[in-house]
């Protein structure tokens, strides 16, 4: 459904905007390609209204219509929103060789994350030649933050009154992660405290390992997390609090500015 002005009391809240941007979040990577009448069970609006926004983000290079189908595809104008935003995070390009040099070592992807409301999506990813490391991260990919350890990884490191709101919210909006992941974050937050970092080995996802660590960046003050995937194939049991977490320690570690 769209995540439109909950109440209706907040009159500086334009719906209308919302519900296009709304339609631009309902393509994934799994499905990249969607009619109006897919458009319209995604996100809950009228096949009508689903109608004018695709024309009219089409018109703005935001969607791409295919001829053969008539249904749509983002448009590369979705990219000039997005550079914009990486551009300006300049611990992308100081991370960038310790982020390779550590995939490279484990045969995993490590990656960079950034809050989006109750996710946490890559800004940067360093991936190793592993097959199955081309899989799981990316730029761009998200995930719900009481899921995964990076977004765990985020929770600890905030303040307690801070974690309680973000965990009150994702109680209310998510209801059904919340029950599920609720008592491992909280677990989380305490392995956090006494290691350093947060693992999971595949509640999330069953055929991934992961480990994460919290980075707060010296001058801007913006809360970031890494996160190291490996293919649960790959990993023994106790090797992610023995190895593979004390090196992304490190790592994050090593960092400045």
């Amino acid at each position: 459904m769209p995540r439109e002005n909950p109440d209706g009391q907040d009159r500086q809240f334009a719906s209308t905007l919302a519900r296009g941007l709304e339609v631009l979040r309902a393509f994934t990577p799994e499905r990249p390609v969607l009619g109006n009448a897919e458009l319209a069970q995604r996100t809950g609006m009228s096949k009508p209204t689903i109608s004018r926004f695709t024309y009219t983000l089409q018109q703005l290079g935001y969607l791409q219509q295919e001829r053969e189908t008539g249904r749509y595809r983002l448009g590369s104008a979705v990219l000039t929103i997005a550079y914009p935003l990486l551009a300006n995070i300049p611990l992308r390009q100081v991370v960038r060789a310790s982020m390779r040099k550590l995939a490279d070592k484990l045969g995993g992807s490590v990656s960079l994350g950034m809050r989006d409301r109750l996710d946490i999506v890559y800004v940067e990813t360093s991936r190793s030649r592993s097959p199955s490391a081309q899989r799981y991260s990316d730029i761009g990919m998200s995930h719900p933050i009481i899921a995964g350890s990076n977004g765990r990884a985020y929770l600890a490191a905030l303040s307690p009154d801070e974690r309680s709101a973000l965990m009150n919210e994702i109680r209310v909006k998510t209801p059904e992660a919340y029950r599920k992941f609720q008592s491992r974050a909280m677990d989380a937050v305490e392995d956090w405290r006494r290691l350093g970092f947060c693992f999971s080995y595949g509640d999330y996802r069953h055929d991934v390992c992961t480990v994460g660590v919290p980075y707060r960046h010296e001058t801007r003050g913006e809360l970031f997390v890494f996160n190291c995937v490996l293919a649960a194939s790959a990993v023994k049991q106790g090797q992610l609090e023995a190895e593979i977490g004390p090196q992304l320690v490190e790592m994050v570690g090593g960092l400045s500015g």
